[in-house]
């Protein structure tokens, strides 16, 4: 009986190829072993797009879950998500709100969301939280009249004290220093519902509200007069009503 001797460049073919397929084997093995931890992949950080993931990360410490009962504006609002455009939201999450606790949230503005992600939570924005929402404020998200501070303080009286008395003025510097124009535009127009206010339509809760609707004139109007109450220097200790 004669035996073939194997050539030596089949060896060299052959010989790394079972040793490679082997190891692959070995390996897939070690994952299904009795007691081997079972290897979790995590996703990159610039890879999700999930909105919800997305806005519990970034968006809920402030706006709150599902938007409401925040220490910033309730975005979950579905007058507002229906109010606001796409650009200008997809502008104030990249770029931030000048004058606000608001920061930029883009990586072309410093922050860390790519644009994908940006655009992931201008749509749920919209598509969730103003889902159910056909209608709201027909005014423009931002305005170009000249408000009257004097017209705005009547109609501040006549309208909104009936709410805004005692803690719940808006018209108290500290409040006014956190917040900027478009901050009182916007919660004038699309309202808090969940404080039981009106957008500028008077509509809350389904019910009309005296004194309502407002025009963009009435508006401008009310901020001017907000303004009015601004102090020079936010942050400084304030004087009690006592004093």
């Amino acid at each position: 009986m004669k035996l073939r001797l194997i050539s030596s460049s089949f060896a060299a073919r052959t010989i790394p190829a079972l040793a490679v397929s082997a190891l692959l084997a070995f390996a897939a093995g070690c994952d299904q072993a009795p007691g081997a931890k079972r290897v979790e992949i995590v996703e990159r950080p610039d890879s999700i797009t999930n909105f919800h993931t997305l806005y519990t990360q970034n968006c809920q410490g402030c706006h709150g879950p599902s938007g409401q009962n925040g220490a910033a504006y309730s975005i979950g609002n579905p007058a507002y998500a229906h109010w606001v455009d796409e650009a200008t939201l997809r502008k104030v999450i990249a770029s931030g709100e000048p004058g606000t606790q608001m920061p930029a949230f883009a990586q072309s503005s410093g922050g860390m969301l790519t644009d994908a992600q940006v655009d992931a939570l201008v749509k749920g924005v919209k598509g969730e939280f103003g889902a159910g929402s056909d209608s709201g404020p027909s005014l423009p998200y931002t305005s170009t009249a000249t408000g009257d501070a004097a017209s705005g303080q009547k109609l501040y009286e006549s309208t909104c004290v009936k709410c805004h008395q005692g803690t719940k003025t808006p018209t108290d510097p500290t409040y006014l220093a956190l917040v900027n124009d478009q901050t009182l535009r916007t919660i004038l127009v699309a309202g808090r519902p969940d404080l039981g206010m009106p957008d500028a339509t008077g509509m809350a809760h389904g019910k009309q509200v005296a004194g309502y609707p407002l025009n963009d004139q009435q508006v401008a109007d009310v901020i001017a007069y907000l303004n009015s109450l601004r102090v020079k220097t936010p942050g400084q200790p304030y004087p009690s009503p006592q004093q």
